[in-house]
């Protein structure tokens, strides 16, 4: 029988990038191995894995045990790698990953201080000089083209590595005050390579047909049983889904007109209008994060944890190579370095810029922006609170899975709780006063571009809608403008039921509790449900639901 610290040691091992980003550093000197042989491999070992795991049946376990719980868990995950792997979606179709790997490999050691930079030097010189193997490996394997969208994708993200693994490590090195020749060679080395992977995407490539761009009803299918573990019939979600984006809309335009005679766009100007300026841009970010902690402790809505952040403009280092990548401003620390502060990287806004480019920047991060997305969704009572809870928790799996790697979080299964507690959350804090009419607004417009995302991953692999038609849904339904309806289907595509994790996982909370307070009357204690929800880990709301 596998033990969970066998497919834990797997798990890590045939991961390394996520491994650094987990906090298991053992293995930052490796890269994946993603050449067909290795891919086969991979998939031998978790199929081994998987049917001694199975052992007793899952159907057969208490799920209310967290050991045997987590082993349920292992299982799931593995079904939906092994799918994974065998499938043109992923890593035997889709460049934008091994891009993803090899620029956020190096930059997993050069912007945490887990450990002294002389140390993670050795681990950044080892992964530079393996890049050429891996991204060759990588391109091996993808063998029967690339849809366009996804190309083009990637060709951007290409720039950014070589950004990355050019002037970011000669800044780097800078900044720590090292001088090693080994680094210089060995960057050029991968530099090169990042050049040979960009030019192959942009002369020899096939370019697939856009039927790849569905993943296919069936392994949908799997995603939301195996992944997600809802027991909701795909086409009864479907039928959800629709008539919540349709809710949301009309009760969107329905507030609008009581607070704007010019309806949701004027709010939307006043929205963009009301920022901080350049000096009191990154004050203003740590005052509204005290307010919010202030605010919840005050309405008792969950024991807050001792997880200070701090937040501070993205490292020189990868600055200019972030608008790029999938750069997150809130990237989960990692459970098993436990920094005592977490640094919540945000675009830099000071007197150096040109004042039309501060101003822009300014708008973009007003202070609805501020308060709703990097405080309450991301940096406080959302993914911040939620992890620290998670990374205390007894489950090994819960603690592990949400934690943000190259190109998604490291397991699969755990975003619906990950991504469903902070939308939730931001509910709560609406709840409880903190935002204003206008903020309040614009939370009703975020429910409607998840309810429309929810849609579009349906029915773009289940093969119900073309990847023109999710785009337009975006644009016509949700406002989008046309380029960033077009990168949202893009992602929808690349990474089917990642966008069903916040529909499924708000809905499934919110259910839950009205389901407790129901049954608990008097005595139900809204900060011990949350309390209670939370220490659960990243496991899937659905599976939350029923053991609870």
């Amino acid at each position: 029988m596998t033990s969970l610290g066998a497919f834990f040691d797997s798990y890590y091992r045939l991961r390394p990038v996520n491994a650094t980003f987990t906090g298991v550093h053992d293995f930052d000197h490796q890269w994946p191995d993603w050449s067909p042989d290795g891919l086969a491999a991979a998939t031998d070992a978790m199929r081994g894995q998987r049917d001694s795991l199975a052992k007793p049946a899952v159907a057969a376990i208490d799920l209310r045990n967290v050991r045997a719980r987590d082993r349920a868990l292992a299982v799931s995950f593995l079904d939906v790698q092994l799918a994974e792997t065998e499938s043109r979606h992923f890593q035997r179709g889709n460049p934008s990953l091994a891009i993803g790997e090899a620029a956020f490999g190096i930059i997993g050691l050069i912007t945490r201080p887990f450990a002294p930079a002389s140390v993670r030097l050795e681990g950044l010189v080892s992964r530079l000089e393996g890049m050429p193997v891996f991204l060759e490996g990588a391109r091996r394997a993808i063998s029967d083209g690339v849809p366009d969208e996804w190309r083009l994708k990637t060709l951007k993200e290409c720039d950014g590595a070589e950004r990355v693994v050019g002037e970011g490590l000669k800044r780097w090195l800078a900044l720590e005050s090292i001088t090693d020749a080994r680094v210089a060679a060995a960057a050029e080395r991968a530099g090169t390579a990042l050049v040979s992977f960009q030019r192959w995407l942009e002369r020899d490539v096939r370019v697939a047909p856009d039927a790849r761009y569905s993943a296919g009803p069936e392994f949908l299918d799997l995603l939301i049983t195996k992944g997600h573990w809802s027991s909701i019939d795909r086409r009864e979600l479907g039928r959800v889904v629709r008539a919540a984006l349709d809710e949301s809309l009309a009760g969107l335009d329905r507030r609008a007109r009581a607070i704007a005679s010019g309806g949701w766009p004027e709010v939307q100007a006043r929205l963009a209008a009301a920022h901080p300026d350049a000096d009191d841009y990154l004050p203003r970010f740590q005052r509204t994060w005290q307010a919010c902690r202030k605010r919840a402790i005050e309405a008792d809505l969950v024991t807050w944890p001792d997880a200070p952040i701090r937040y501070v403009p993205i490292p020189e280092q990868t600055r200019d190579a972030a608008p790029l990548l999938y750069y997150l401003f809130y990237r989960s620390p990692a459970p098993f370095d436990q920094l005592p502060v977490h640094d919540y990287v945000v675009t830099p806004v000071d007197a150096s810029l040109p004042v039309e480019e501060q101003t822009r920047r300014l708008r973009a991060t007003n202070d609805s922006v501020i308060k709703l997305n990097h405080v309450v969704h991301h940096g406080a009572i959302g993914h911040h609170v939620q992890n620290y809870y998670a990374y205390a928790g007894e489950s090994e799996i819960g603690r592990v899975a949400a934690v943000d790697c190259a190109s998604r979080i490291g397991m699969f299964l755990g975003g619906t709780m990950a991504e469903g507690w902070a939308c939730y959350a931001t509910d709560l804090m609406e709840e409880v006063g903190f935002l204003t009419p206008d903020e309040s607004l614009s939370q009703q417009h975020t429910r409607a571009r998840l309810a429309a995302r929810a849609v579009v991953d349906l029915g773009l692999h289940e093969g119900s809608m073309s990847f023109e038609a999710a785009a337009a849904l975006y644009r016509d339904r949700v406002g989008m403008p046309p380029e960033a309806a077009r990168g949202e289907v893009c992602k929808n595509s690349m990474f089917p039921g990642t966008a069903l994790m916040y529909f499924l996982g708000t809905d499934g909370l919110h259910r839950l509790r009205a389901s407790r307070a129901s049954a608990e009357g008097a005595n139900f204690n809204l900060r011990r449900f949350h309390d209670r929800v939370l220490s659960f880990g990243a496991i899937p709301v659905p599976l939350l639901e029923r053991i609870w």
